[in-house]
């Protein structure tokens, strides 16, 4: 893989270098029957570069506009899945909750043990603290 992925990307750059000196205009597009595509400089309508600039700035327009409604659009989505994930903790919290209520009385076995090893441990602290003052 390593020997072969230099060769692609030469391959790669090569046809785009290709692309750009070959058919410097490529844009072409057609407005109300009339052809502009940058290329023909003899044919009939606009055929010059004047075309590739025209197809520049319409295409510019129109990513504009997209580039506005992918923004709206993703605002929208940020406060749908904010809302939807504020509701989603909520719920995670009450069942958390209900569980917790649920299982406590099964719980109290093993907390009267931990409970009693707790107050070993803490009494043998206070004494161990207790020792040097004395």
């Amino acid at each position: 893989m390593k020997k072969i992925a230099p060769i692609v990307i030469l391959l790669l750059f090569c046809l785009l270098a290709w692309n750009v000196f070959v058919h410097p205009f490529g844009m072409t597009f057609d407005m109300h029957g009339t052809n502009f595509d940058g290329m023909d400089f003899h044919g009939a309508g606009i055929a010059d570069p004047l075309g590739a600039v025209l197809g520049v700035l319409f295409a510019g327009g129109a990513l504009f506009i997209a580039a506005g409604a992918i923004l709206l659009v993703g605002a929208l989505l940020a406060l749908v899945f904010a809302g939807v994930g504020v509701l989603l903790v909520c719920a995670l919290g009450c069942a958390a909750l209900a569980l917790a209520a649920l299982v406590s009385p099964l719980l109290l076995p093993l907390l009267i043990p931990a409970a009693i090893v707790w107050l070993f441990v803490a009494r043998a602290r206070r004494h161990r603290r207790a020792a040097p003052a004395a």
